[in-house]
């Protein structure tokens, strides 16, 4: 492994049994704050069954209760926003958090769930990326200029710029290989879904290094990431069981549970996420499926130090 790993952990953010645990929520984020995890993440839903809140709102709320971890969406799914709309959420929040934003976007896994916003699902990537492009104009230009398909953009101005120079980093969560392209077009970094498995994560890599090299981009100014689902229990059957009940309720597919976590001993879940660091992670987002507090204890304490 080349340099040092930082770690990330998931906020805790879906409540299936009872109301939003606000709570526990506060305690949750300032003692992963006090334990050293370095960026702490939202994920966004926003239809849906499964309770769980917007992540602007939400991390706006943790830019107020924290004080020097970093926070990350993974992953905002852009084409069902407006960019102009969020251009200025979070470019508000960067200045909250006093510059401790980082800025995860995704094109969405379904087609189907844009129509409701009142958007035609046709040429969703055309969409996604004009959305990043006005944005970074929004943050850059004193007077913004843009011409694109969806929106134009002629002496738009906008302030605050974001506190962060010239924006928030843009990472791109991606699986496929023309995600991967755009993610190295036009981000400064790229996550690894938690629904892909190890060896896709390894595979991936290698791709996006190509295209880094392939687009003349400097390796050191682009964060390779993986969220990584975990459950540490001695008792592997009852881990793995507790996750299948999670991914069920969560995804209706409990046997993606399986597929892409990571569960076990210390002992066992190290051994599983070295894999990950050795294939290139420079940040793992480690996403505890319940048990929130413990699992905080157990990652920092018991699992991270090995690294």
């Amino acid at each position: 492994m080349a340099g040092k790993i930082s770690w990330g952990i998931s906020i805790p953010q879906v409540f299936f049994d009872g109301p939003i645990d606000m709570p526990l929520i506060e305690r949750w984020s300032k003692r992963a704050e006090s334990l050293g995890f370095e960026s702490l993440w939202t994920q966004e839903a926003i239809t849906g069954v499964v309770p769980i809140l917007e992540p602007v709102t939400l991390l706006s709320y943790l830019a107020a209760i924290t004080e020097k971890v970093r926070l990350g969406t993974s992953v905002i799914v852009a084409p069902l926003r407006n960019p102009i709309q969020l251009a200025k959420s979070l470019g508000s929040l960067d200045h909250m958090s006093k510059g401790r934003l980082t800025v995860g976007l995704g094109l969405g896994g379904n087609p189907n769930d844009i129509p409701p916003f009142g958007i035609s699902a046709d040429k969703r990537v055309r969409r996604f990326t004009e959305i990043i492009d006005v944005m970074k104009a929004l943050w850059t230009q004193p007077e913004a200029h843009f011409q694109g398909e969806f929106w134009q953009l002629d002496d738009l101005k906008m302030e605050p710029k974001p506190l962060q120079k010239p924006y928030p980093p843009i990472w791109l969560g991606a699986r496929h290989i023309n995600a991967l392209k755009r993610a190295v077009r036009h981000g400064d970094g790229w996550m690894g879904a938690g629904s892909s498995d190890t060896a896709s994560f390894v595979t991936a890599v290698d791709q996006t290094k190509m295209y880094l090299e392939e687009a003349d981009k400097d390796p050191g100014s682009f964060t390779i990431s993986k969220r990584v689902y975990v459950a540490v229990d001695n008792d592997e059957d009852r881990a793995e069981g507790r996750l299948k009940e999670w991914f069920g309720k969560r995804y209706s597919n409990a046997d993606m549970a399986s597929q892409v976590s990571v569960w076990g001993s210390t002992a066992k879940v190290t051994e599983e996420l070295a894999k990950v660091t050795g294939a290139g992670a420079e940040m793992v987002l480690l996403n505890p499926a319940f048990d929130d507090m413990e699992h905080l204890d157990a990652l920092a304490e018991e699992v991270i130090p090995n690294f």
